[in-house]
């Protein structure tokens, strides 16, 4: 299984902000340049992140974006269930449908591989994942060139 790219860039958001100063807190642009992602999908992330209440943006002087505690301590696993959506791993209903669909045992075999996947990561949390050695690593991400 895979990971869109949108919730690979929402974790490495999470992460960065888990780890920032709650007195200068970053901006989409400058998490976006630490983490090496494009301002726009960054921004649109960063929508989605705060919609699911993960985080929080503060427009303005002294603005900037902050993790939400239920961002902060919220299940990894739940996350990535919002993020991803309960779609099937593979398009058995896809145009033109799969012939099989009627009687496949694949089917239900990746479901049950794609909720085990989910499982894994629900007791973890992203205030977890920023442990050493990660945490200092992302304290220490320079802004990449500027990406559009």
């Amino acid at each position: 299984m895979r990971l869109t790219k949108s919730t690979d860039i929402a974790l490495r958001i999470a992460m960065r902000l888990a780890v920032a100063d709650e007195a200068q807190a970053p901006t989409t642009r400058e998490v976006a340049g630490e983490v090496g992602v494009p301002y726009t999908h960054a921004a649109k992330v960063v929508s989605r992140l705060q919609h699911l209440g993960v985080v929080e943006a503060r427009r303005g002087r002294g603005g900037g974006l902050s993790l939400t505690s239920a961002g902060r301590t919220g299940s990894v696993g739940r996350l990535v269930r919002e993020l991803e959506g309960t779609g099937d791993v593979v398009g058995c209903e896809d145009e033109p449908p799969c012939p099989l669909r009627s009687a496949c045992r694949l089917r239900s075999a990746l479901r049950a591989a794609q909720e085990a996947f989910y499982t894994a990561l629900d007791p973890l949390t992203i205030e977890e994942l920023v442990g050493p050695p990660t945490g200092p690593v992302l304290l220490s991400l320079s802004p990449h060139p500027p990406q559009t």
